[in-house]
């Protein structure tokens, strides 16, 4: 990794303010606080961010550290990690990450959530156990391939063993155990 001035800081600040924006939306979603015009409005910010995004990836490819900086890389690829609604284009960025994680331009682990994300809405079994559900009584990990080997291949991208990560999860979204009023919702970041 770099720690060089980015090459593009007009596109980070672009990369961050948008997903600075997506990240609270989703997080006063997982509090249950949205009506449906706030919702919509979650979702049209996903859209728009999905497209951006994807204009840069046209260009440049992944905006790795060098690009944009670490920063605004998190950035992309949470707004990767978010373009649910357009599968083709969360593979793409899947693939584009992967190249990046090759030449030491992008972190691992962010590639092993985004291709968990994109195998589980696939209607796959994730690889690398980062995608959860959070439900009203219990975090609920989506389906695993393999599930006895799951911290080796965990180790492998620099994530912690699945049970640090569950209690991670749930300390963070259900403290104290309570579930009072916790809706469903799937989870990536965390895990």
């Amino acid at each position: 990794m770099t720690t060089e001035k980015p090459q593009r800081p007009d596109i980070a600040r672009e990369l961050i303010a948008r997903a600075t924006e997506s990240a609270a939306h989703r997080a006063t979603r997982v509090r249950n606080q949205l009506d449906g015009v706030q919702l919509g409005r979650g979702r049209h910010t996903d859209y728009a961010n999905a497209k951006f995004l994807h204009r840069v990836l046209g260009e440049y490819e992944w905006p790795g550290h060098r690009l944009v900086g670490p920063a605004a890389a998190r950035a992309a690829w949470s707004i990767a990690l978010h373009s649910d609604h357009d599968l083709v284009f969360q593979r793409a960025a899947t693939i584009l990450l992967g190249r990046a994680v090759e030449v030491g331009d992008a972190l691992v682990h962010h590639w092993a959530h985004l291709h968990d994300r994109t195998l589980i809405n696939t209607g796959q079994d994730q690889e690398y156990g980062t995608q959860l559900l959070l439900r009203s009584d219990r975090i609920e990990l989506c389906p695993l391939r393999a599930p006895g080997s799951v911290d080796k291949r965990r180790a492998t991208v620099g994530l912690p063993p699945i049970a640090v990560a569950l209690e991670t999860v749930r300390s963070r979204y259900m403290p104290n155990g309570s579930t009072d009023e916790v809706p469903s919702v799937v989870l990536a970041e965390a895990a």
